[in-house]
């Protein structure tokens, strides 16, 4: 018997063609909830939309966000996925590609929401200029919330652990429903009548209809106004309303404003204690350098001290009288040399001495020495100069062809 065979990709391609020919899948709206959210670093979304009944994964792709998108999606929201339903060939499987996303029964807050956001931030109620600066070392800390849950337990307890110095004012509120803007806003007015050092406005997490109140523009002109500083803590990291962007600092829990609010005395402590060995360290190192400057001068004093500088004249001119006398030696030493090789030339030349050997010296009347017989003539009186005396001679004849022999 015959069977056709088709492989896995050939009939998930079939499947995916009958999803795209049903004009319902093509453009169709899920209502559900949102789990396993995921915005991968491509910028796609990846959820599942769950009910009772069932779930589906769902994805958006980059592209789509800018126009589909309009609100920070987290998981647990109810939402309403509009898009289309296909299969995705390789896994099998079947998923709703979302061309727009809006929040399940709030979709108009949060339009209110956008729409106040946009006016209040074209007023310059956002503005940076406008913040006030949290002081560092607050003492009193109002605080507006309601009387009862976790929030304000949180707040009292870490600032109890923070700083058990710091004194804190609480002004019940009511935080949802009806009456619940009236309320914050008297809380903060009444508040900010005491002159605090810094107010804490917020409450729990919820729902977006459960923080409206903070969404209202009366709470929003109230914080704005206000001369004391705000810190907005409404809701969890995730939830943002009106009230963060007007408060003065937005902390994104209630038990984070505490540690916003409140110092640590203990770290006080520490940095106070740090600061004090800084300064008793330095302290100990000027008195030293001093003590050194001190005994600097002193050397210097001692140096420059008459009768250290005479001294040190009198060093100097000692040292030069040696130093003249060694000269002297040796311009004396030098000067003998010289004059004993000199004599010793003088001796080598010496007519003395040429006399001593038995030479003689001949001159004429006028002194003129006798060199040669052209000199002279016959009857000339001539001087003759021996070792031990002179002869007096006179020329009896001239004989021009003698010839010494050496």
């Amino acid at each position: 018997m015959n069977k056709n065979v088709y492989s896995v990709g050939q009939l998930n391609t079939y499947i995916k063609r009958m999803f795209e020919e049903d004009f319902l899948l093509s453009n169709i709206s899920v209502q559900g909830e949102v789990s396993n959210y995921k915005c991968h670093s491509s910028g796609h979304i990846y959820f599942t939309i769950k009910d009772g009944q069932g779930a589906m994964s769902a994805i958006m792709f980059k592209g789509n966000r800018p126009r589909g998108l309009q609100f920070p999606m987290k998981d647990g929201d109810q939402v309403v996925v509009t898009g289309s339903v296909s299969v995705y060939e390789r896994g099998g499987t079947y998923q709703i590609y979302a061309r727009e996303i809006t929040l399940a029964g709030a979709g108009d807050l949060y339009l209110r929401f956008e729409q106040l956001k946009k006016e209040l931030e074209e007023m310059g109620m956002f503005a940076p200029e406008y913040k006030k600066t949290i002081p560092k070392f607050a003492t009193r800390v109002g605080i507006v919330t309601a009387p009862t849950g976790a929030a304000v337990r949180d707040i009292i307890q870490i600032s109890k652990r923070r700083n058990p110095f710091v004194e804190l004012i609480l002004c019940p509120a009511l935080v949802q429903g009806a009456g619940a803007v009236e309320s914050i806003v008297s809380g903060i007015q009444r508040l900010d009548a005491m002159d605090l050092d810094v107010l804490i406005v917020g409450r729990g997490g919820g729902s977006i209809e459960d923080l409206w109140a903070f969404n209202e523009e009366e709470v929003a002109r109230t914080i704005f106004s206000c001369n004391t500083p705000v810190i907005s803590a409404v809701g969890h990291q995730t939830d943002t309303t009106i009230s963060d962007y007007v408060a003065d600092l937005r902390a994104p829990t209630p038990s984070a404003a505490a540690e916003l609010a409140v110092f640590s005395f203990q770290e006080w402590q520490q940095t106070t204690n740090q600061f004090a060995s800084l300064l008793y360290r330095g302290l100990e190192e000027k008195i030293e350098d001093c003590q050194n400057r001190i005994l600097a001068f002193e050397k210097q004093f001692r140096y420059l001290s008459p009768a250290n500088r005479l001294d040190e004249k009198r060093q100097y001119c000692l040292m030069l009288e040696q130093r003249l006398e060694r000269g002297m030696e040796n311009l004396i030493k030098d000067k003998r040399q010289c004059l004993s090789l000199l004599a010793g030339k003088l001796d080598g030349v010496s007519p003395a001495k040429k006399l001593a050997q038995g030479y003689s010296y001949t001159a004429d009347t006028s002194g003129k020495a006798i060199t040669s017989v052209s000199q002279v003539k016959s009857g000339d009186a001539l001087t003759v100069y021996v070792s031990d005396g002179r002869i007096q001679a006179k020329v009896m004849e001239m004989n021009e062809d003698v010839k010494w022999k050496i």
